[in-house]
């Protein structure tokens, strides 16, 4: 009986690498140079039609073009390795923090509609907006499909990107994005820099609207486990969810401080 089910478990072995190795040999072929784009396109437009992917999605995507400039961002994101203090003032934090106050008093009742729905207060949300945007004002000027599609093709982090392009086809499906759709280097786009999975799960409206995306990246963060009334600052219960929005400690530590500035107020030394 035990030899019995040592050959079938070694059976069993056997088909599921097998059958792993065949998925693999299915998979379109990453890249590191403009050279293969083209033929990875075709094999991942092959793949996607046999998902379920619609034919406008497809064209726009077989319209994709390499995007060098976001293969050279994705390599030279030299800004998360700056030290807190660094980083604040090459993202401009006084500034953030200065017109956010003015924000959240102009927009009040927005804001107030937000924290009652998902329990998220303006601070955080406000720091994101500015630290990711300007306030709506640098959304990026990159084709949104040929970004992801070039780092879904990249050999550096295919998987993460292939996952994303998948979703970017879906909403190009559904009409809610388009293959002309403007973006930042790695695809993000809105006012608070959506990429296109979470525009799937946590998306409400157009997110060029701010209050679209102020509203959805609220609904982000209640999603990653915030809960109303707690804090936000490292070691606190909703810095968790801070810590979903961008994996960088940096930038976590950043949205926190500032977070906290634009909502308590307080000089200089409140960002430390």
């Amino acid at each position: 009986m035990i030899r019995g089910r040592a050959v079938a478990g070694a059976v069993l072995g056997a088909m599921t690498l097998l059958g792993c190795l065949a998925s693999s040999a299915e998979a379109a072929t990453c890249g590191s140079s403009p050279a293969g784009f083209e033929a990875w396109k075709r094999e991942f437009s092959a793949e996607a039609q046999g998902k379920g992917i619609g034919p406008t999605a497809l064209s726009a995507l077989m319209q994709t073009n390499y995007a060098s400039a976001t293969i050279a961002a994705d390599r030279g994101q030299r800004s998360f390795s700056l030290t807190l203090d660094q980083f604040l003032a090459k993202r401009g934090a006084t500034t953030i923090v200065a017109k956010g106050r003015q924000l959240k008093q102009s927009q009040a009742a927005l804001f107030a509609s937000i924290q009652q729905r998902y329990g998220v207060p303006p601070g955080p949300l406000i720091a994101i907006w500015g630290m990711e945007t300007g306030f709506g004002s640098q959304r990026g000027n990159q084709n949104m499909l040929s970004s992801i599609a070039t780092l879904a093709y990249d050999c550096r982090r295919p998987e993460f990107f292939t996952d994303q392009l998948y979703a970017a086809l879906k909403l190009i499906d559904r009409g809610v994005l388009s293959g002309s759709t403007r973006g930042s280097m790695h695809g993000e786009v809105g006012q608070t820099q959506f990429m296109p999975k979470s525009i799937l799960a946590y998306g409400t409206g157009n997110l060029e609207v701010a209050a679209n995306a102020l509203n959805s990246t609220a609904n982000f963060l209640k999603a990653h486990g915030w809960k109303a009334g707690a804090g936000y600052q490292p070691g606190e219960p909703n810095f968790a969810a801070i810590e979903a929005w961008n994996a960088a400690g940096v930038y976590q530590k950043a949205i926190a401080l500032m977070g906290r500035q634009i909502d308590e107020g307080g000089g200089a030394a409140a960002l430390r």
